[in-house]
């Protein structure tokens, strides 16, 4: 198998594995008990607090345990509404993952939240002055991410961040794919809010965090125990926050090298589509991107067949989000960036990890190239374009 779906889920780090195994076994104290087991799982909980902080240079007392992006998604933006009172504005882009913009218009249709949704350019960028012009009087909170998940642009986080510093409006940061990947601070940079989630960064699946400014005053999305310092009740996952914490660690560790060596990979990945299937193209800012995102329309080409075809051949990507896998739609992230539905249906996500090769790249370019003529050489349109190249040359 060649694995090229690295931001719909990681493989988990085997540091983590480690660190997580006695707290499923001999130590499982409950965290909130009084006893020494008990205060086994209280170090570990606390331990994986300061490792996760330190990859955003955090405080780890701004540190909250979830069940991961999506929840911690929900709590931001939920919460940051109901601490102005339950009414006021929330700006928006229209790339954002499901967990932000679900909530958005929950909020709208159920709460009487008014939502702006910014419109972003060709490789998916948001400006930062579409940001400032959408401020309102009663704006309450702007929710932008740190970097897509389809197509992997890097949003300007810290310069919206810091332009609403001072101004009465929380900022709230969807990180999940940034996340132990590229370098992120929200030491002085106006960042409130910004969620995370462990699987995408070598993590246990159902895990994640949210990061609460000091002083940033928001509600629970969760009531009943005083867990995670009253914010988020329930008993901790002591094994998956100890795996997440050993996962944030080794990432931050790793981060400048691996995101070298996969920004490496993925420019050579890319060049070799381009060079060698004809009529393609690549979605997203390419230098300001995610280091291993590649996200290209194939003309001609459903993307759901070829999908198919690379399964059976042992080689996993997608066709966007794994969160909309299934959906009949076309990608609302593309869309939002100008393609056509037809063009967001003939487009397929590789996203590469530091454990892939070039023996890897090489293969995955073979077995598209030749899919793709097998799929084009059933498609009336393509014969369509290569007569009329043929008769315009």
């Amino acid at each position: 198998m060649i694995y090229l779906d690295h931001a719909a889920t990681t493989g988990m780090e085997a540091e983590a594995v480690s660190a997580m195994l006695p707290f499923l076994s001999e130590r499982y104290g409950n965290p909130s008990a009084v006893y020494q087991i008990a205060a086994k799982s209280r170090a570990a909980v606390a331990k994986a607090r300061k490792q996760a902080a330190s990859v955003i240079d955090a405080d780890p007392s701004e540190i909250y345990f979830t069940s991961g992006g999506t929840e911690s998604d929900n709590w931001a933006v939920t919460a940051a509404f109901e601490a102005a009172g339950g009414r006021g504005h929330i700006i928006t882009t229209a790339v954002e993952h499901p967990a932000v913009l679900r909530v958005c218009e929950y909020l709208e249709r159920e709460r009487g939240a008014r939502v702006t949704y910014l419109p972003v350019d060709r490789d998916g960028y948001v400006e930062p002055e579409a940001v400032f012009r959408a401020i309102r009087r009663d704006t309450v909170l702007v929710s932008v991410m740190a970097a897509n998940n389809e197509v992997g642009t890097v949003e300007p986080v810290y310069r919206i961040a810091s332009e609403l510093r001072g101004r009465g409006i929380l900022f709230h940061t969807d990180a999940v794919q940034a996340f132990g990947h590229i370098p992120l601070s929200v030491k002085d940079t106006g960042i409130d809010l910004l969620s995370a989630s462990g699987h995408k960064f070598g993590g246990p699946k159902g895990t994640g965090i949210l990061y609460i400014r000091r002083g940033v005053h928001i509600g629970s999305l969760l009531r009943g125990g005083a867990q995670e310092r009253n914010r988020r009740a329930g008993t901790e996952n002591v094994a998956g926050i100890v795996g997440l914490g050993a996962a944030a660690e080794i990432a931050k560790r790793h981060m400048e090298e691996r995101g070298r060596y996969v920004r490496a990979l993925r420019d050579r990945f890319a060049h070799r589509i381009l060079a060698e299937i004809p009529f393609c193209h690549l979605n997203g800012a390419q230098k300001n991107g995610l280091p291993g995102t590649v996200n290209v329309t194939v003309d001609y080409v459903s993307a759901e067949s070829a999908l198919i075809m690379l399964d059976m051949k042992g080689i996993c990507a997608s066709g966007g989000s794994a969160c909309s896998s299934g959906s009949l739609n076309p990608s609302h992230v593309l869309l939002a960036m100008g393609r056509s539905a037809e063009e967001a249906k003939s487009t397929i996500r590789f996203t590469l990890g530091y454990d892939n090769t070039e023996e890897d790249t090489d293969t995955a370019v073979e077995a598209l190239s030749g899919i793709v003529r097998q799929l084009r050489a059933m498609s009336p349109k393509y014969e369509q374009r290569v007569s009329g190249d043929h008769r315009n040359g």
